[in-house]
């Protein structure tokens, strides 16, 4: 058998890329309809990628052997933020070992000892939102995760700290998050960007910080008693004993801010754009927060990611030829498990367009065909974080505010870097929720 390519578009490969980079659901869907569940687009500097949306085949790439199937490399779109020694760009034993440092400041009773700061940020921010007026919901919510952030991941304490992380952090993402710079990005390539005059200018100023936290935290004489992710990893040690160096250190830490702050921020802004296009689900959700019914508040959100997930897909770079879906696939081709198509079976999703956070209830989210956080080895360390926070935030928002679409119109999906957001920022009329008055007796 020879490798081969699937089918796709023939069109040249930067009208393409413009077209990945401008109208991704549209393109998606239409490959879909003309080429079936594997296709192949080509995107600049990004080889040719083949989107798979059926999950037999999307299970032969989470179970496969991580020797051919290289995340890391598929994913240098990061480097230029992240750094080389960055978890989603490792692969096989250094992906591994380095894992392993990282997986317990994430354990579900760890992250559980983050909820009181979490609610405590949330109520803080949404307190200070406007009343009866258009206001879009994603960059307050970027607040709240970016905050959210600062304080259990890196551990800052100090207000005037805090202050100056959140500015220097937030204009570093913000420069990367323009639609034309990723056009920038797709004419340069990531490694080009990464060492340019420009980039560096951007990324220098929230470095500093960064190590100068990692050095103050070093020297602390608390480190030990301390439970943020930053103390954590740097008490971890690898088998052979060896620490995580400082460099090391900024690009975790970078990683967990990028994989942490834009994504969990626009899926909450999602939410509660769908929300408020659907009052009976909103009216459902207010209940069940006040009968303190968390299974419905988590199929709320798994239901937010099924519909609008933030990233379209995942990927792997394979190292050696490979048979997916009884087709032989040529080394060095980027395999694209594609998210976005594959929640929206509607032999797995019923009624895949409708936003029904019963059907989680119903049936348990599927290994292969729930895949926001990817699946396998590389699946998001992260992901029991997110869902964690999301429902402590969107509790908090209906227990202090009543939601009205602001526009009867659904938000079209549009692009920030590589993720999905809601075109008008999630934009809703709130107010406040009557206080209770004490019943006389």
């Amino acid at each position: 058998m020879n490798a081969t390519l699937p089918p796709g578009p023939t069109t040249a490969r930067p009208l393409q890329t413009l077209r990945w980079i401008y109208r991704p659901g549209a393109m998606l869907e239409d490959c879909r309809r003309r080429y079936g569940d594997m296709f192949t687009l080509r995107i600049a500097h990004e080889g040719n990628w083949v989107f798979l949306a059926d999950p037999d085949a999307i299970k032969q790439v989470f179970t496969g052997d991580p020797r051919v199937l290289h995340a890391g490399e598929a994913n240098v779109v990061v480097l230029p933020l992240l750094g080389h020694h960055s978890l989603l760009l490792l692969d096989e034993g250094a992906h591994m070992s380095q894992r392993k440092l990282m997986l317990p400041p994430f354990h579900g009773e760890r992250m559980r000892g983050y909820e009181d700061v979490m609610t405590e940020v949330a109520a803080e921010e949404i307190d200070s939102w406007p009343v009866g007026q258009p206001y879009p919901v994603r960059p307050a919510m970027q607040r709240i995760t970016l905050e959210v952030i600062i304080r259990t991941v890196f551990g800052v304490q100090d207000p005037a700290r805090r202050e100056r992380l959140r500015t220097t952090l937030s204009g570093a993402l913000e420069w990367g998050s323009d639609p034309r710079r990723m056009a920038m990005l797709a004419m340069l390539g990531p490694q080009r960007l990464a060492g340019s005059g420009l980039f560096r200018r951007v990324r220098e100023p929230a470095d500093e910080l960064i190590y100068a936290e990692i050095r103050e935290r070093r020297g602390a004489l608390d480190l030990g008693e301390r439970d943020d992710v930053l103390s954590m990893l740097l008490q971890a040690r690898h088998e052979d004993g060896t620490e995580m160096s400082d460099q090391q250190l900024r690009d975790q830490l970078m990683t967990l801010l990028v994989a942490g702050h834009e994504t969990t921020a626009s899926s909450l802004a999602w939410a509660v754009e769908r929300l408020v296009r659907n009052p009976p689900v909103l009216a459902r959700l207010r209940e069940a927060v006040a009968a303190g019914d968390d299974e419905y508040v988590d199929a709320v959100c798994k239901e937010t990611l099924r519909l609008r997930p933030i990233l379209a897909l995942v990927l792997r770079r394979l190292t050696e030829p490979m048979e997916i879906g009884g087709r032989l696939l040529p080394a060095g081709s980027n395999l694209a498990p594609c998210i976005y198509l594959v929640h929206r079976r509607p032999d797995i999703y019923p009624e895949p367009y409708a936003f029904r956070p019963e059907r989680f209830i119903e049936r348990p989210a599927g290994t292969y065909t729930w895949i926001p956080f990817g699946g396998g080895v590389r699946r998001c360390l992260g992901a029991s974080f997110a869902q964690f926070e999301m429902r402590v935030v969107l509790r908090e928002l209906v227990r202090r505010l009543e939601l009205r679409a602001s526009d009867e119109r659904p938000e079209r999906i549009t692009r920030r870097a590589i993720t999905l957001v809601p075109e008008r920022g999630g934009e809703v009329v709130v107010e406040r929720v009557p206080a209770r008055v004490p019943a006389l007796v």
